[in-house]
């Protein structure tokens, strides 16, 4: 069937994020367009396999869950990814990081509540979500290298690459935001 007559179909009834990142949300979408995770359902499967090992390469490396939250959510912010930026926005809240951090996250570089290792993090962040403008400059990776052992940096852009990769499949779907969860309201 050609791509203009694929009209996708959606429930107006919303759901739990894990149900949508597996594909099996059918929210209101604003235009017609292919559901990546539905349309080619192993792919997004492998991306979301990568995602969790990703995770764990994490873990073992000494990126503790608010700091790669914090990575995720600023990828997701500077791709414009709303739908990103919500999942990891409760993730950061669930691992301990308070509003304040998370409203100073745009302007890391004037705020003085992140940490050496959480500022390196960032741009680190912005380095790979712009990758196509310089790359990851020699004084980026320098920066960065000076705060964060080879393990650690390897971890955090992996983390930058997973979510880069979902950030454009959520916006070129125009996925929707899901609604808050009563938990991530309180």
């Amino acid at each position: 069937m050609p791509l203009s007559l694929r009209f996708l179909h959606f429930r107006t009834e919303t759901a739990p994020a894990s149900e949508f990142l597996r594909g099996e949300y059918h929210g209101v979408m604003s235009e017609t367009r292919v559901h990546l995770s539905k349309t080619e359902p192993a792919a997004y499967q492998a991306l979301d396999a990568f995602s969790r090992t990703v995770g764990e390469i994490c873990a073992a490396n000494g990126i503790d869950e608010r700091l790669k939250e914090l990575v995720m959510i600023h990828c997701s912010q500077l791709n414009g990814c709303a739908f990103c930026a919500r999942i990891h926005v409760d993730r950061a809240l669930a691992a301990g990081v308070d509003t304040d951090t998370l409203t100073q996250i745009p302007a890391w570089r004037e705020s003085g509540v992140f940490s050496d290792r959480e500022r390196a993090a960032l741009e680190l962040a912005e380095a790979f979500t712009f990758i196509a403008d310089e790359g990851v400059s020699d004084e980026v990776y320098n920066r960065v290298g000076s705060v964060f052992t080879e393990k650690e940096y390897a971890a955090l852009s992996w983390a930058c690459v997973s979510i880069n990769a979902f950030n454009r499949i959520v916006i070129a779907g125009r996925y929707p935001v899901p609604a808050r969860t009563p938990q991530a309201q309180a």
